[in-house]
């Protein structure tokens, strides 16, 4: 009695920051939506742009894991993958602009965010608000150098005993096909997003960098961009158990080379590097080599970068979300509204 006397007192004298901050009236863990002004703009669905993709449902179930200081909130929902026969969890993000009524008909980018190591049962981008990546749209935002990004955060591995070099390798669980087909489903279910790839991108570590830009060179006709850090360039699992064909469908090389031989559509690689960190010489190889043609690559060296998500989020801050903001789509706010 006398410790919850205590807290309350504190809980009053700090005008309710305390009550959180010590644990008394949490909510995570409580359902939350995101979108609260999309259901008017679903009203008017006849004035939304043909660009604009308004949320096609069913929703999903999201509980609340955490809060950010600005009030925008990291969601997690459990999906599965309808094309792939895969269950995992994801986690979203949105930013404060995705509920400004301004831009209530608008849809907004996408950065679907893949972590490396076990990337299973959960993603560290989520899970590690404290590695920076939600607060580095949002002040990129406030900058003007970063769209505001929705950050679709799932499991990119299937287990955490295996990699799966983010495929579908025969005979195990359809990585790929989750990560391509069941994932942007999923986030044109609940959300307000483009039609056209222009709106769609990767960001990703290490294996997940891998994923990131592989899919990329494969989909050109879905995703436009990828940011890939310290990342593996060519598939290196060994559930392919020497599956030659099979991996050649998913090596960036072989990707690349024939994406330069159809003459596009063009599509763009921003690697980050750390200076603290190997793998520089593969990067620039791979840029020598088929950065070329419908192929855009550029590098982003992070001064003492290490090989982990603090790292690579301080380069993003210092010049790769502004990049891909560049040459991706962005909302427009609706000048009627004030």
């Amino acid at each position: 009695m006398t410790l919850i006397s205590g807290c309350l007192a504190l809980t009053l004298a700090g005008g309710g920051a305390a009550a959180y901050k010590y644990g008394l009236f949490s909510d995570i863990g409580d359902p939350v939506s995101f979108g609260k002004v999309q259901e008017k703009a679903v009203a008017a669905a006849a004035d939304v742009p043909p660009e604009v993709q308004m949320p096609t449902g069913p929703k999903a179930s999201f509980v609340r894991t955490f809060r950010m200081p600005d009030g925008t909130q990291i969601g997690r929902a459990t999906l599965t993958g309808k094309k792939s026969g895969f269950t995992g969890d994801v986690w979203v993000w949105v930013p404060k602009e995705y509920d400004d009524p301004r831009y209530a008909k608008s849809g907004f980018p996408v950065l679907i965010s893949l972590p490396g190591g076990r990337g299973y049962p959960t993603n560290y981008w989520g899970t590690g608000p404290g590695l920076g990546l939600q607060q580095a749209v949002s002040d990129g935002v406030k900058a003007g150098t970063s769209l505001p990004f929705i950050l679709i955060m799932p499991v990119h591995n299937a287990d955490t005993k295996h990699h799966f070099d983010a495929s579908d390798i025969p005979g195990q669980p359809r990585m790929g096909t989750w990560m391509v087909e069941d994932i942007p489903d999923f986030t044109k279910a609940n959300f307000r997003t483009f039609t056209s790839r222009d709106g769609w991108a990767f960001m990703g570590s290490s294996a997940g960098g891998f994923g990131a830009f592989k899919h990329v060179l494969k989909h050109p006709d879905r995703f436009k961009a990828a940011i890939a850090s310290g990342v593996d360039i060519v598939p290196d699992s060994p559930l392919w158990q020497g599956n030659t064909q099979a991996m050649d469908a998913d090596n960036p090389e072989k990707l690349a080379a024939k994406l330069i031989a159809a003459g596009g559509p063009d599509v763009y690689i921003n690697f980050q590097i750390g200076t603290a960190e190997s793998g520089r010489d593969k990067a620039e190889k791979f840029m020598n080599d088929f950065g070329k043609g419908p192929v855009h690559t550029s590098l982003q060296v992070i001064q003492d970068g290490e090989h982990n998500g603090k790292s690579y989020v301080r380069g993003m801050r210092e010049g790769s979300l502004e990049w891909i903001s560049k040459v991706m789509k962005g909302p427009t706010p609706d000048p009627a509204v004030r």
